[in-house]
């Protein structure tokens, strides 16, 4: 009996006049999951960014010498730190009954050139910094820690 009456709730409020929001304080319960803020979405798009540089690093490491894959895996190392940075800063409400798939804009090509990587990695920390006066001070820090980190990055690739 109260699970019938907890579900003509809603129909009884609207035949009454009422939103749900007028009879509860909070969040409508009845109005869906609330939008993602901006900066959740930018934070969404930045951690994108980071798994597809994961994914070249990690393609470029399969196709090179291992003398030169040990330098690629000590760089591959720090992205995975940064996207575990990243994802620690991700905070969503709870999840929906059908899970989403990880946000990732493309899969690694098979073979990547270090010319890419260095070209990713200047990508990566120019779009940083252009991101930094749109995100609070806490996450403009850590893009600009990673955006710091991918310059050197470049430059450690020879560039």
């Amino acid at each position: 009996m109260l699970a019938a009456s907890a579900a003509a709730l809603p129909a009884l409020l609207a035949t009454a006049g009422c939103r749900s929001s007028d009879a509860f304080a909070g969040p409508d319960p009845l109005a869906g999951r609330p939008a993602l803020s901006p900066d959740v979405i930018t934070l969404q798009a930045v951690i994108a960014a980071e798994r597809d540089m994961i994914a070249l690093y990690q393609a470029a490491v399969k196709g090179i010498p291992a003398s030169r894959a040990r330098a690629l895996e000590g760089l591959l190392a720090q992205h995975r730190q940064h996207l575990a940075r990243l994802q620690a800063r991700l905070v969503l409400p709870a999840p929906s009954a059908t899970p989403s798939p990880s946000p990732s804009r493309s899969a690694a090509p098979a073979r990547v050139s270090i010319a890419r990587l260095r070209a990713a990695e200047r990508a990566s920390a120019t779009g940083l910094v252009r991101r930094l006066g749109s995100v609070p001070p806490a996450l403009a820090q850590l893009f600009a820690s990673i955006a710091a980190s991918d310059a050197t990055h470049a430059v450690a690739l020879g560039g």
